[in-house]
C-alpha cells in the first residue's frame, strides 16, 4: 500500500490501513482479550503508528500494559507489516 504525494490519495490510503488494522484486531486480538475481560479501542493512525486505548487491564499496571501492547503489536505486524508501532493513548 503506497503513499502518494497527492493528499487526497494519502488520506484514502491511511483510511484503508486504519480499517485493515481494525479488522486484524477484531479477528485476531479481540477474542484473546475477551477471555480475561480486557478491551481495546482504536483511536486512530498517526503515520504508521496505531493509537489504541486499553481498557480493564490489570489495574493499569505498567508492566502488564507494556506486555499487552507488545503482544498486540506483534500480532498486528504479522498481518500488516506497514505498522511500525502501537501506542497506548490514555
Amino acid at each position: 500500500m503506497g503513499i502518494s504525494t497527492d493528499s487526497g490519495q494519502k488520506n484514502m490510503d491511511d483510511h484503508q490501513l486504519l480499517e485493515a488494522c481494525k479488522k486484524v484486531l477484531l479477528d485476531h486480538v479481540a477474542p484473546a482479550l475477551e477471555i480475561n475481560g480486557s478491551s481495546i479501542e482504536v483511536i486512530g493512525l498517526d503515520g504508521k503508528i496505531l493509537q489504541l486505548r486499553l481498557g480493564t487491564i490489570c489495574g493499569n499496571c505498567p508492566s502488564t500494559i507494556q506486555a499487552m501492547l507488545f503482544g498486540i503489536e506483534t500480532e498486528l505486524r504479522k498481518h500488516l507489516p506497514e505498522i511500525e508501532f502501537v501506542e497506548a493513548i490514555p
